[in-house]
């Protein structure tokens, strides 16, 4: 069903040092493409389906009118492990100096438009700076997540100590290509009972899952099915951007899934999963049989439990409806948000502009400090008290009370009684795997799927992936973990996809989250659950600061604001195997963090040390920075 999968070579570890800059204004919060499911008949039942239909993509041979071509430089301006933005005239061009050679890409990040010069050259890949995506600088091939999208590679000559690009014009507008995907050869019409690939799910583990399959050649029927009303969408923007609309979530057009015979259903509930028929039963009977199965239902919101909490106005947000609902209600009114996570602080954030006023409940001493520590979240909480945010800390919600059925207060367990007009609840989140517990897939205690290395469950030919399950985290020792992170859900989603095909793919994808509140934006790298300490370098008043989160004697996460691209320069170092221990924190804190990558570099250039596990070098012993000579302080005993 596909090719083999061959790892890259193994190559040294280069850390490009680029000073911390300010914050480059808001990030965009852009989609394109329109979704409207249409009906179609499928065991006698009426159901949302999305049919095959080319999709027009640019043409793989532009003609030379299609051309622009033009001397960018010389080739002694650039050293070896420099980028540069160039100017073609239709366009920017990233142009990357590597081992002696020049290499020109797109210069922005598909994703979110991100400057990929400001983001971090190492192992003949740059690391987008704002969320972490990789793309191969050979051939413009995305290789780690988020995003779908990879980067338009063009032609580098050098005539007399000169060096020329030459690119298509449609390709530097673009600023992004779609890889080369097979077409189903077997399209069903909406009335066959069965297919070869259904996906269960389709949040961006679905999406990529389905996407990886097509690329590495599969042909065959791919069914996704969703809950939703829509097809796949962005859903970290529904929290950062309440008032967009679900077309502009769209992470595809229609004609995209059209195009490649990528079947959706809409509004579609497994109820059933029978994997000894491997035959799937959807809530108003529909039955269809698979050969593999990806299960990635994702989760569900956690709801109150108090008196008053089916009131009206009371909101968890899931959907682009229950987001635009929200706005609209909280314009000039009263908002309570019980949570100080993520999701509410995202929800509260953006409605300080619009509301009345704006209230968060919470049940720790501050926001985000399991996550972030003490010092961090009383920097980040500072932050919206100074935007007109009320916080009620260690406390609960024992009542929601109303008029005529409609919310007008929340009692706190404080005996605080606070008005509202408008409530949403982000408490966190339970699997949506109800549906197997009767299946013999196994679910942990938690409801979790439990995962291997390959996203493989107990059951062979059903994998699972996304928030739902827990994996194996290699760079933790193997530790069992489950991190409800966008970007993982794209890893583990491809990851599944290739084992399908027999490729024998591991999950080693380093996690990485982002969020943005008041036009900041906050970076993290790592998995921090279990953290000692925290050494922070840099301002938190001024919310310019980089904090290393520590257990033992090693760095297991690093949250910055205001100082890119650190965090992916930290992602980099972890995903090429190596270990960053504590006392390069302290150092890097003291001496400044970017002094102390410039020093690692000449160690690694007069000794040319192997300091770890480089990727895909099988058998070879991983070993920390730590094991190279360095002029650190000693870390204080007892340090908070």
């Amino acid at each position: 069903m596909g090719g083999c999968f061959s790892k890259p070579k193994p190559v040294e570890l280069k850390i490009e040092v680029v000073l911390p800059e300010k914050e480059r204004g808001k990030e965009e919060l852009s989609a394109s493409g329109k979704g409207s499911p249409r009906a179609y008949q499928g065991n006698g039942t009426a159901r949302h389906f999305h049919t095959e239909e080319r999709l027009p993509t640019p043409h793989p041979y532009p003609s030379p009118q299609d051309c622009v071509e033009a001397a960018v430089c010389h080739v002694k301006d650039l050293e070896n492990g420099q980028m540069r933005e160039v100017e073609l005239g239709w366009g920017k061009v990233l142009l990357v100096k590597d081992n002696g050679e020049f290499h020109a890409l797109g210069h922005k990040c598909p994703h979110y438009g991100a400057p990929l010069v400001k983001g971090v050259l190492s192992r003949g890949r740059v690391r987008c700076p704002w969320h972490g995506a990789c793309f191969n600088i050979s051939t413009g091939d995305l290789e780690d997540f988020p995003g779908l999208d990879s980067l338009h590679k063009f032609q580098v000559k050098i005539e007399k100590e000169k060096v020329y690009v030459r690119a298509s014009k449609q390709a530097l507008q673009l600023q992004r290509r779609t890889k080369v995907m097979a077409k189903c050869i077997s399209p069903s019409a909406g009335y066959s009972s069965s297919t070869n690939v259904l996906i269960v799910g389709a949040g961006a583990a679905g999406l990529v899952c389905a996407e990886t399959l097509r690329q590495e050649g599969f042909s065959d029927r791919i069914v996704l099915c969703t809950l939703d009303r829509h097809l796949p969408y962005d859903r970290p923007k529904l929290s950062k951007s309440l008032d967009t609309q679900p077309e502009q979530l769209a992470l595809r057009p229609k004609e995209f899934f059209r195009a490649y015979g990528i079947e959706v259903l809409t509004e579609a509930q497994v109820v059933t999963v029978d994997v000894r028929n491997k035959k799937v039963v959807f809530k108003d009977g529909f039955k269809l049989e698979y050969s593999k199965l990806l299960l990635a239902p994702g989760s569900s919101p956690r709801t109150l439990s108090c008196k008053g909490k089916e009131m009206e106005n009371v909101f968890t947000i899931r959907t682009p409806e229950d987001a635009n609902r929200v706005v609209r209600l909280a314009r000039g009114r009263n908002v309570v948000i019980v949570g100080a996570g993520f999701l509410g602080m995202e929800v509260a954030a953006y409605l300080t502009e619009k509301a009345h006023s704006v209230s968060v409940v919470e049940l720790e001493e501050t926001p985000f400090r399991r996550f972030l520590g003490e010092r961090v979240g009383r920097a980040l909480m500072k932050m919206f008290e100074n935007n007109r945010v009320k916080f009620y800390m260690q406390t609960e919600v024992s009542e929601l009370r109303g008029q005529e059925g409609k919310l007008k207060e929340v009692v706190l367990k404080s005996s605080k009684v606070v008005r509202a007009d408008v409530c949403v609840v982000g408490i966190g989140a339970v699997a949506a795997t109800g549906f197997l517990r009767q299946s013999g897939i196994g679910l942990d205690s938690r409801g979790f799927i439990p995962v291997n290395k390959m996203m493989q469950t107990n059951v062979p030919g059903v994998f699972a992936a996304g928030d739902a399950v827990t994996f194996p985290l290699a760079w933790r020792n193997n530790r069992k973990v489950n991190i409800p992170h966008w970007q993982m859900a794209h890893a583990q989603g491809r990851v599944a996809a290739q084992n399908m095909l027999a490729q024998e793919a591991e999950m080693n994808t380093v996690p990485y989250l982002w969020t943005a509140m008041f036009g900041k934006s906050l970076r993290y790298a790592g998995y921090g659950e279990g953290f000692d300490d925290v050494i922070i370098q840099g301002d938190l008043e001024e919310l310019k600061f980089v904090a290393f989160y520590t257990k033992g004697d090693e760095v297991i996460a690093v949250a910055s604001m205001n100082y890119d691209p650190i965090v992916s320069k930290v992602a980099e170092v972890l995903a090429s195997g190596r270990a960053i221990r504590k006392r390069e924190a302290v150092c890097a804190a003291q001496q400044d963090w970017r002094h102390v990558l410039a020093y690692r570099e000449r160690i690694l250039s007069s000794h040319a040390v192997d300091l770890g596990r480089q990727r895909g070098a099988p058998g070879a012993e991983a070993k920390p920075w730590g094991q190279v000579p360095i002029s650190c302080p000693r870390i204080p005993q007892g340090r908070t």
